[in-house]
C-alpha cells in the first residue's frame, strides 16, 4: 500500500494563523468509509474496557482472592497508565506516523488484553491493565488524528459525530456487555471473557487497517518535549493516584503530600511550556493551541461532563449489586436504555447542530438532568426493588441528553486545530477526558462508597446523583459560552 503524507503549513505561535491553517488544510488521501470504521472500532475498544470492569470487580475479587484496594487499581491503573501517555502518544503519531502508531498500539492493546485474561494473580492483572492502558494511549490519539488530517469539510463534520457517538455508546455499552459476559460464563472463563473478547476484534481491527488506514503525519516532526512529558505525567499522577487509592488505604500522609504538590507541578509543567513556546521550540502541548477560544471552553465542558458520566457508570453498578440485589446482567441491562437512546439521539444529532449549533449541548445538558432527576425519584419511591422498569424513564432520558453534549463537545474542541497539529490536539482532548473519566471515578465514586456505611446504600446513591446533578447545572451553563456555529 502507498502511504502518502499530509502537509500543512501553520503557525505555533498565533491563534489566528492556527485558525487559518485548520480552514485552508486539505487532505492529501482520504480516509474511506472502511477507514472508519476501523478507526472507530479502535475509539470504541478503549473505551469499552474503562468501563467493562465495574460490573466484573465482585468476580474477579472472588476468584482472585484480591481485596477492595487491589480491585481499584485494576480500575485505576488502567485508567492513570492511559490518562497520562496519552498527549505523549499523539505527539509519537505526529513524529513517526499516525497508522504506524495506530498499528502498533493496537497490536499490543490486544497482547495486553490477553495478557489479563490469563492472569494468575490480582498482581499480575494489574500490572496487565497498566500495560493495557499505556497500549491504549499509543493507539487513540491517532483516531481523531487521521480524522483531522485525512477528511474535510461535510465529510470530517460527519466523522466528527460519529466518533463522538461512537466513544458515548462504547462507555455505556462496555458496562453492558461486562454483565453478559460474566454472567454467560463461557467456557468457564468467567471474569476473564471481559478481556479476552478483544483478541478477536483486534485481529480483525489490524487486518482492516492495514488495507484501509492512510499514513499521516505532520509535515514537519517535531521532537518529544521530554521536560513536558515528565511534568505532565508527574502532575497527572500527583492528582489521579491518591484519588483512587485514598480511601481505601485510610487516606495515609502520602496521598495528602501527593495532592499537595499537583498544583506546583501544573504550574512548573505550564511555566517550562509556555517557556518552550516562546523560545520557538515545540512543547508537549503549546499555550498557543491552549489560546484557541474553541479548544480551551470545549475542554472545560469535557471535564465536568466526563466526571459525571463515570461517575454515574461506577456508583450504579456498585449500588444495583450489593443495594438492589441485581446480578451483572440485571445490573447491566439497566442501563440499555440509557444505550439506545444514546444511539438513536447520535443519528439525529448532526441535523440537529445545523440548525441549532452549540445551543444543541445546552438542551442535551437540561435533558440529562432531568434524566438523572427521575433516577433519584425512582430511588427513592422503589429502593431496593428498583430496576430496569423504574430506572427506564430516567436512563432514557438522560442517554439522550448525553448524545446531544458529547458528540457536540468534541467537534468544538478539534474545530480550529490544523491537521498539522491534529495528534497534539486530540491528545490534549483525549487526555482531558480520561483524566476527568478517571477522576470521576476516584471522587464520586469514593463520596459514595465512604457514605455507605453511615446513611446506608440507598441515602448514598441519592446524594451521590445530587452531586452529579451540580455537574450537570455547571455544564449547562458553561455550554452558554460556546460559539454558536460549530464547525
Amino acid at each position: 500500500m502507498t502511504q502518502t503524507t499530509t502537509t500543512t503549513t501553520t503557525s505555533t505561535t498565533a491563534p489566528a494563523s492556527v485558525a487559518q491553517g485548520a480552514r485552508s488544510a486539505q487532505p492529501s488521501h482520504s480516509l474511506g468509509p472502511l477507514g472508519l470504521f476501523t478507526v472507530l472500532l479502535g475509539t470504541a475498544l478503549p473505551l469499552i474496557d474503562f468501563f467493562i470492569v465495574n460490573v466484573a470487580l465482585p468476580t474477579m475479587g472472588r476468584d482472585l482472592s484480591a481485596g477492595e484496594s487491589v480491585l481499584e487499581l485494576v480500575v485505576a491503573g488502567y485508567g492513570l497508565a492511559y490518562a497520562v501517555l496519552l498527549v505523549l502518544g499523539g505527539r509519537l503519531g505526529d513524529l513517526f506516523g499516525r497508522r504506524r502508531l495506530f498499528l502498533g498500539g493496537m497490536a499490543a492493546f490486544g497482547l495486553t488484553s490477553l495478557a489479563c485474561g490469563l492472569a494468575p494473580d490480582a498482581w499480575s492483572l494489574v500490572a496487565a491493565r497498566v500495560a493495557q492502558g499505556a497500549s491504549a494511549a499509543a493507539m487513540v490519539p491517532q483516531v481523531l488524528a487521521t480524522i483531522q488530517s485525512a477528511t474535510a469539510g461535510a465529510r470530517r463534520a460527519r466523522a466528527m459525530s460519529l466518533y463522538g457517538a461512537t466513544a458515548g455508546l462504547s462507555m455505556v455499552a462496555g458496562q453492558i456487555l461486562g454483565g453478559v459476559l460474566v454472567a454467560a460464563d463461557i467456557a468457564g472463563s468467567g471474569w476473564r471473557s471481559v478481556f479476552l473478547v478483544n483478541v478477536p476484534f483486534v485481529i480483525v481491527g489490524l487486518l482492516l487497517a492495514v488495507r484501509s488506514v492512510p499514513e499521516t503525519r505532520s509535515q514537519r516532526p517535531e521532537p518529544v518535549d521530554g521536560p513536558g512529558t515528565v511534568l505532565l505525567a508527574a502532575a497527572l499522577l500527583a492528582l489521579l493516584a491518591p484519588l483512587t487509592e485514598g480511601r481505601a488505604a485510610g487516606w495515609p500522609l502520602w496521598t495528602w503530600l501527593s495532592l499537595a504538590a499537583f498544583p506546583l507541578l501544573t504550574g512548573a509543567f505550564y511555566a517550562v511550556e509556555r517557556r518552550a513556546d516562546r523560545r520557538g521550540r515545540t512543547p508537549l502541548v503549546p499555550p498557543s493551541l491552549l489560546a484557541l477560544t474553541t479548544l480551551r471552553r470545549g475542554l472545560t465542558i469535557m471535564g465536568p461532563l466526563a466526571v459525571g458520566f463515570s461517575g454515574f457508570m461506577f456508583v450504579i453498578a456498585v449500588a444495583l449489586q450489593g443495594g438492589a440485589g441485581l446480578g451483572p446482567v440485571q445490573a447491566g441491562l439497566a442501563l440499555a436504555p440509557m444505550a439506545l437512546m444514546f444511539f438513536v439521539t447520535s443519528l439525529a444529532g448532526p441535523r440537529l447542530v445545523t440548525r441549532f449549533g452549540s445551543r444543541v449541548v445546552t438542551a442535551g445538558a437540561v435533558l440529562q438532568g432531568v434524566g438523572v432527576v427521575l433516577i433519584v425519584l425512582a430511588v427513592r419511591a422503589d429502593w431496593p426493588d428498583v430496576g430496569f422498569v423504574g430506572l427506564l424513564p430516567g436512563t432514557a432520558v438522560a442517554g439522550a441528553g448525553q448524545a446531544l453534549q458529547l458528540p457536540v463537545v468534541m467537534r468544538i474542541v478539534l474545530s480550529e486545530v490544523p491537521p498539522a497539529r491534529a495528534g497534539v490536539g486530540s491528545g490534549v482532548m483525549v487526555t482531558t477526558q480520561q483524566a476527568s473519566l478517571a477522576l470521576g471515578v476516584a471522587t464520586l465514586g469514593t463520596l459514595f462508597l465512604s457514605l455507605v456505611p453511615g446513611s446506608g446504600m440507598r441515602d448514598a446513591l441519592l446524594t451521590t446523583l445530587v452531586v452529579q446533578l451540580a455537574g450537570v447545572v455547571l455544564t449547562g451553563l458553561l455550554s452558554l459560552r460556546l460559539p454558536r456555529n460549530v464547525g
